[in-house]
């Protein structure tokens, strides 16, 4: 089968691309950066070189595609963030329509059934909604937590003010994931394409206490005593600011960790739990956030 993967050599496509050609498949990773095309081939993989804001460019590189995995990559300069991920929704869409693809694996996010109060994810909610207009178009949305990956912002705080933590309130349970355990989900979809319709998948590798999440990520980098402390979402917004994000960036993650504090942001994921995590556990993964620490 021939399919697409968005996302470049990201956490979840390259693995997920890997998977693919493991499984013998014809598989185009879309990337913006002329330079990852080598290590793109390198996968067994072809090249797809160009932006998500090109909707022709989408339409050719998707033609006589079986199934493609769509997903929004980052992008920190936007004037409005949220308008951006609604609108590379709307391109994919759009491209999907005319490229004829009948076959969509979807990365979305738990809380994308917020059309407004959860930061980025509520960018997603209109991405979701662009796919499911499509007629005769079978979309499975991914909705993962939150990555293990999302840590890593942390360890600035941790070496200059021996901290961790974060706006998501006093003692809050994270669901956490690991970016594999999404690409492996990502591929048993694409590949065994059982789906029909329009459906939802939620995708979870662990669930841990913000006091949980401070005893392992500090214990890995010997660290024990290492405490998780709750900020409140000017103080969020601020130290982010200070940090070099721009504003509006901020303020989005200021305002998802606010969906979290709230319980909003996983009020649907408590409804449609999935019967089974991911393998790989937050204790599992302490050794890289270590390894990048040190």
């Amino acid at each position: 089968m021939k399919y697409i993967v968005t996302g470049s050599l990201g956490n979840i496509s390259k693995p997920l691309a890997e998977r693919l050609v493991a499984a013998g498949h014809q598989v185009t990773v879309v990337s913006s950066s002329p330079e990852k095309a080598a290590e793109i081939e390198k996968l067994g993989a072809k090249a797809a070189i160009g932006t998500v804001q090109d909707v022709e460019f989408l339409s050719k590189t998707f033609s006589g595609a079986d199934a493609v995995y769509t997903m929004v990559p980052p992008h920190f300069g936007a004037a409005d963030w949220k308008k951006h991920i609604a609108g590379v929704g709307e391109n994919y869409a759009a491209a999907i329509k005319v490229s004829g693809v009948k076959n969509v694996v979807n990365l979305s996010s738990i809380g994308a059934h917020m059309p407004d109060g959860c930061g980025p994810v509520s960018g997603l909610y209109f991405v979701e909604k662009a796919l499911n207009e499509l007629s005769g178009v079978n979309v499975k949305h991914l909705r993962p937590g939150f990555f293990y990956t999302n840590f890593l912002a942390n360890l600035g705080m941790i070496k200059h003010a021996g901290i961790i933590g974060g706006n998501y309130g006093e003692g809050t349970t994270l669901t956490i994931v690991h970016p594999d355990d999404i690409a492996e989900v990502a591929a048993h979809e694409l590949l065994a394409l059982s789906f029909s319709g329009k459906s939802i998948r939620y995708i979870m590798s662990d669930e841990k206490t913000t006091h949980e999440v401070a005893a392992i990520l500090g214990k890995a980098i010997g660290k024990p005593e290492l405490p998780w402390v709750n900020f409140k979402d000017e103080e969020t917004f601020g130290g982010m600011v200070q940090a070099g994000l721009p504003e509006e960036i901020a303020k989005n993650y200021a305002e998802m960790g606010s969906a979290m504090r709230s319980g909003e942001m996983i009020s649907d994921y408590l409804k449609n739990k999935p019967a089974e995590f991911g393998k790989k556990k937050l204790e599992h993964w302490a050794p890289v956030f270590a390894a990048i620490y040190s």
